[in-house]
């Protein structure tokens, strides 16, 4: 490798010069230099997977970060340029069964690091009898785990490859390019903060929600690239606790989570004993954005929510003073691909840098992981072809994710339309010929209880959650929606439904330790 000072220019791997018209990788071997920008999930599973393939690897990390020694090192990792690892996360099945099949090894690494497996039917709710294990279930396994814990495994193992070189503390201002015969930009490497620049064959945007790609592509000359934005209307408040010594976790029987309109809350089981909660309010809420930063007030706000108020009674103590707050929180999806054809060619964006989505719904480690399977994928295919690897990898993930991005989107409108109706005072569910408000009462007097005495029912939603089937199947599937109007229409000879929290917002905020 060249140094700076002998010709200005690094490479990420050797290759050879590229071919004339700049539309292919042309290599002498298989093997391609890829530059990876950004060390988050996506990053390090994409390191992971290409250096596993025969590719090498180059991780460009804006934070400076030295490799910890323990997970709870890892915990403390400066990782201000990622500011959701300090919040909580899901590692769902699609995620974890991508794992255990094609990287066993480093998923055994997880568990004996302190991760543990969440398996479908281990807590079921008191209301299921007769509940039948099926073949299919041994695949409906959630990973409980830190996300600064996943991270720092699965840099070690992206590291232990030998084709992974990681540059870290150092930012990336731009790209290399230059353009083809028929005037395409085409990206043959990025441009440092310090001025060096780095070439490979293969730059990959993996610098979640606040990259500046499409910047960088602009700057090159690419036509300015179609986003779609809107905000969630939320914003997260979390904190992380570890289980004082003789004590374990409550049942997790009953729910783990919920929204009562004015707040969401969620509990996530991690790694080592420890576990978080996360509130949520609506971005408008400015009170309850307040005062939910205090600890004290947080602590009190999750006592007064069925489903997190067992957590907090005692058995636990915190990892930290802090609430971690995270705002700003965007769904959006960006178009590298239109009209057809690639807005540059040499460059891909994999996870939030392509579509981020909200982190209630805990897909983002999964969906990017899952990106960089599909980045693989496509390379594997069209390694000498630079818009055909474009266009595979759009393809696919138009296909796969891109579903469930949109799933998000709708759930996120009907959440602001309630919890606006609920700061003004009034009854969401007022509008009895807004089909809306049907939908929301067969959703709370249909799907919920049916979740907890039908294993059909239970088992289908859990599969769609864990991304291990398509996001409309409980919509779609004729069997599950009769399974779910039989329920509801059955409402009125039910008790009624137990109460998750405090029903009014007023009444919660009455009762928090201000």
């Amino acid at each position: 490798m060249r140094s700076h000072a002998d010709s200005g220019r690094r490479h990420a791997g050797s290759c050879a010069a590229r071919c004339a018209d700049l539309a292919c990788i042309p290599m002498k071997t298989s093997s391609a230099s890829v530059i990876v920008v950004g060390g988050g999930v996506s990053g390090l599973g994409l390191a992971l997977i290409l250096a596993r393939r025969g590719h090498d690897v180059t991780v460009i990390e804006r934070d400076h970060t030295p490799m910890p020694q323990s997970a709870d090192e890892a915990f403390d990792w400066d990782r201000r340029g990622a500011p959701q690892v300090r919040h909580s996360h899901a590692f769902l099945a699609r995620l974890r069964n991508l794992l255990l099949n094609d990287y066993p090894d480093v998923y055994a690494d997880l568990l004996r690091e302190g991760a543990t497996e969440m398996r479908f039917g281990d807590d079921l709710p008191p209301e299921m009898t007769g509940f039948v294990r099926q073949a299919d279930d041994d695949e409906l396994v959630m990973l409980a785990c830190r996300r600064t814990t996943f991270e720092w495994v699965l840099r070690r193992a992206a590291l232990a490859e030998g084709r992974v070189t990681f540059r870290t503390g150092v930012g990336v201002e731009g790209v290399v390019s230059t353009q083809s015969a028929d005037g395409a930009v085409v990206v043959s490497g990025v441009r440092l903060a310090d001025g060096a620049e780095v070439l490979a064959d293969l730059v990959i945007a993996a610098n979640g929600r606040r990259s500046s790609v499409n910047e960088w592509l602009t700057e090159a000359g690419a036509a300015e690239i179609p986003e779609e934005v809107e905000d969630t209307g939320i914003v997260y408040f979390s904190r992380f606790y570890r289980l004082r010594e003789g004590f374990d976790y409550p049942p997790r029987s009953g729910p783990i989570g919920g929204d009562l309109g004015y707040v969401k809350y969620g509990v996530f089981v991690g790694d080592n004993r420890t576990f978080s909660v996360t509130l949520a309010t609506p971005t408008a809420d400015d009170e309850l954005r307040k005062i939910l930063t205090d600890s004290t007030v947080f602590d009190s706000a999750a006592r007064q929510l069925v489903a997190t108020a067992p957590w907090l009674d005692g058995r636990a103590e915190p990892l930290s003073d802090n609430v971690h707050v995270m705002a700003g929180l965007l769904n959006r999806w960006r178009e590298f691909v239109v009209d057809g054809e690639p807005v540059a060619l040499g460059l891909l964006p994999v996870g939030d840098a392509v579509l981020c989505t909200n982190p209630l719904y805990g897909r983002g480690c999964s969906a990017a992981f899952w990106g960089a399977h599909l980045v693989a994928e496509a390379l594997d295919e069209n390694a000498h072809d630079l818009r055909a690897l474009a266009l595979a990898y759009d393809t696919s993930l138009r296909a796969e994710i891109y579903p469930w991005y949109r799933a998000g989107v709708d759930q996120d409108a009907e959440a602001r339309r309630v919890s606006t109706a609920l700061l003004a005072g009034d009854d969401p569910d007022g509008d009895t010929t807004d089909p809306r408000t049907f939908m929301r009462g067969v959703f709370r007097d249909g799907l919920l209880p049916a979740m907890r005495s039908d294993a059909v029912v239970f088992r289908a939603f859990f599969r769609s959650f864990n991304l291990l089937t398509s996001p409309d199947t409980m919509v779609k599937d004729p069997e599950l929606a009769a399974r779910v109007f039989a329920v509801w229409q059955d409402r009125d000879n039910r008790p009624e439904e137990p109460r998750l929290g405090p029903k009014r917002r007023a009444e919660f905020v009455d009762l928090l330790s201000v």
